[in-house]
């Protein structure tokens, strides 16, 4: 038997002004995605931000259903957005944040499994890795890339 041992790394910061401005423009981005938001069951409002390779940023949002599974979380919306648009433009970094009764959480939230996943393929697709800003009002969180979050992907190469 082997044992082994994953290492997260992250940078987490305090304060927006902290983080570039590239950076800033894009946690702005996702607060408003958030605010845009469509969540009527559980008034929890995500949003997520893309910075894709030619520059243009792409926006995505929650998107809440009565029939519960229809619903689709504010990363993979942004995700397929931006793949539909723009098929072969790598996405360089995605901010998320989420807001509950009009105020931006405290603590950043991280995306659910099938979204880490989504964003794990996605990353694969492009040349480089894609940077994870997760945005609380006090905390941030900044990952370099998506197997910080999903050191064990479901990969391409398992289907063969």
């Amino acid at each position: 038997m082997k044992q082994r041992a994953y290492t997260v790394r992250l940078y987490e910061y305090d304060q927006l002004e902290e983080l570039s401005e590239e950076q800033v423009l894009l946690v702005n981005s996702a607060i408003k995605a958030a605010r845009d938001a469509y969540a009527p069951y559980s008034e929890f409002h995500v949003g997520a931000a893309l910075r894709l390779a030619n520059g243009e940023i792409v926006i995505g949002s929650n998107q809440e259903n009565a029939a519960y599974p229809s619903g689709l979380c504010a990363e993979r919306v942004a995700i397929f957005y931006a793949g539909a648009r723009h098929p072969d433009v790598p996405v360089l970094s995605i901010a998320i944040t989420a807001i509950r009764e009009g105020i931006v959480q405290e603590e950043p939230v991280a995306p659910c499994g099938a979204c880490r996943q989504v964003l794990y393929e996605k990353e694969s697709q492009g040349e480089g890795s894609m940077e994870l800003i997760l945005y609380g009002n006090k905390k941030i969180q900044v990952f370099s890339k998506v197997t910080d979050l999903l050191p064990l992907p479901f990969k391409l190469e398992n289907l063969s």
